[in-house]
């Protein structure tokens, strides 16, 4: 049985990852950064400076921001939520901008500086916006979480300030309770009442944007050619609708997410294959919930050393959660999802974050059949064994290692991302 402080501990954390984002989670945030810069002016700013880490330069180059008329980039960003911005809004900050203000913002972004540099710090994500009008100066700046607002400025009152730290991220509930033997015994045990209205919105929202990548043409329709070449069985059909999702999302389009681990694509990728094996299987609504929490939880499990952003291909983390959702579906009981998991971890560890855009949708569909091979391989007798490559002597030394791998092997393969797509 659940220790009720477990219980808490990851509702909470459920409560603060299932949240709904506008358009990719990094451009948002600039945009939820520049709104609340123009907030605090109190007018719009005449010049903007803008420092901002590395990882999060790679993940705003090359998507479309939506509601900005189709416009890409940092600047794009900076200028949506100058001009058009609702701060209170937080992550759907853009999102009820109306067409007739892209002009406003495209006019805005041509006539206004709007200098861009790559900040010096040890914080992954790291967004600071200083802004001038006249004789007065406004300074905004967010860390570790895309809506996490860590210093306020105007002139030289300080109106917000949250000490940081340099080493690990500032989260709201520590994530090093997350293991997969609670996971499971949460899954099985929380009363649903206290989780269905995340629950449902992310069932709701994901499988709508999923609707659409497959029904229009969004991105590099990763999802509709494999429908198309695969075929529609449902392990075609898992991988079709996730990256369908990121196929819409990653080119501007204008629906909502419910995000994870500060990320929609991954907030796609746990959720919507799940969904399709449900509906397969014809389980209940209690049994798609609870698969959706093992889902959920085992991709936060494992980004908790992989870090928010880095230049480990998050997708790969949700991927794994799916497959351990899809396993839990079908029976899975603690055994058979450790093996699931490592599998599927074997399988892709290592795959490159090269900044948010349609490829993801392609890197999301690998990631989703990794997941599910996973598990066939555990049922059909199958493993991956201590030693070979990264696996570990169990789950938890398995994700260990995949940390390590993230944040100190791949981190020189991160400044050289970087570098390629900068220069």
């Amino acid at each position: 049985m659940l220790k009720p402080e477990t219980e808490a501990a990851y509702t909470a954390i459920l409560q603060e990852e299932l949240i709904l984002a506008t358009g990719c989670t990094e451009p948002i945030a600039i945009a939820y950064a520049a709104a609340k810069l123009r907030q605090v002016l109190g007018a719009l700013p005449e010049r903007i400076t803008a420092e901002m880490s590395g990882n999060i330069i790679k993940n705003v180059k090359s998507v479309v921001v939506p509601n900005t008329g189709g416009l890409k980039g940092i600047e794009a960003a900076v200028a949506a939520g100058v001009v058009a911005g609702d701060a209170d809004q937080e992550l759907q900050v853009i999102s009820s901008v109306p067409a007739e203000r892209h002009p406003e913002i495209a006019a805005y972004l041509k006539h206004t500086p709007i200098s861009v540099s790559c900040a010096d710090t040890m914080h992954i994500l790291d967004i600071a916006l200083t802004g001038y009008a006249g004789d007065t100066t406004a300074f905004v700046r967010i860390a570790d979480r895309h809506n996490n607002l860590v210093e306020i400025r105007k002139d030289e009152q300080v109106l917000l300030h949250k000490p940081l730290s340099d080493e690990t991220d500032s989260v709201q509930t520590d994530r090093s309770v997350l293991n997969l033997h609670d996971i499971l015994l949460y899954a099985q045990e929380v009363p649903l009442e206290k989780v269905s209205p995340l629950l449902d919105r992310q069932i709701q929202c994901n499988s709508a944007i999923a609707q659409e990548g497959l029904e229009h043409n969004w991105g590099a329709n990763i999802g509709s050619t494999i429908l198309r070449e695969y075929g529609s069985d449902i392990k075609s059909e898992a991988r079709a609708w996730a990256a369908a999702g990121s196929d819409a999302r990653m080119s501007g389009c204008e629906m909502p997410v419910v995000i994870l681990s500060g990320s929609g694509n991954q907030g796609i990728t746990a959720s919507l294959p799940v969904i399709r094996y449900a509906k397969h299987l014809n389980a209940t609504q209690e049994a798609l919930y609870r698969a959706l929490l093992i889902s959920d939880l085992v991709t936060v499990y494992q980004k908790v050393g992989i870090g928010r952003l880095s230049a480990y291909c998050g997708a790969i983390s949700a991927g794994v959660g799916a497959g351990a959702g899809i396993a839990f579906l079908q029976g899975a009981d603690e055994t058979a999802l450790a093996h699931t998991i490592v599998n599927a971890v074997a399988i892709l560890s290592g795959t490159i974050c090269d900044g948010a855009k349609p490829s993801c949708a392609a890197k999301i569909a690998a990631s989703v059949d990794a997941g599910i091979l996973g598990y066939l391989m555990y049922r059909s007798g199958h493993e991956f064994k201590r030693g070979e490559g990264i696996v570990g002597s169990s789950v938890a030394n398995t994700v260990t290692n995949v940390g390590v791998l993230a944040r100190q092997g791949m981190h020189g393969t991160d400044q050289t991302i970087l570098k390629i797509m900068t220069e």
